[in-house]
């Protein structure tokens, strides 16, 4: 599986941003997952969607904020970004996970994207 996040940029605080991530291979039997690393920080999970009934599971710091979806027909997920904070500023990255357990750990994800970089200014 081959995955390419696109759909970062620079944001003002309170602002949206769209992030895409295209997969090659099997997409609908994938979990997939989102996570972020800011300067000097570890990679931690934001959301993630179940690929065998598209539960969703969203990082407390994003919830209510950010939205996962995914549509099988483009083989892309999407993570929606709303009422962006400056602390949202991270690259984020795309993953693709075989199983359905353990998604909100980074071990659990078979394949990673290259990062998109997203800032939000103040």
């Amino acid at each position: 599986v081959q995955l390419q996040a696109s759909g970062g940029g620079l944001a003002q605080a309170g602002g949206s941003l769209r992030l895409s991530c295209a997969a090659s291979g099997r997409f609908s039997r994938y979990s997939m997952g989102w996570f972020r690393q800011g300067a000097g920080k570890e990679r931690e999970f934001v959301a993630a969607v179940r690929w065998s009934d598209d539960n969703t599971y969203y990082a407390d710091s994003v919830k209510g904020r950010f939205t996962i979806s995914r549509d099988n027909a483009k083989n892309t997920v999407y993570l929606q970004m709303n009422s962006l904070k400056p602390e949202d500023t991270a690259v984020y990255y795309c993953a693709a996970s075989r199983t359905v357990g353990r998604l909100r750990e980074s071990v659990a994800y078979d394949y990673w994207g290259q990062g998109t970089l997203v800032t939000v200014s103040s």
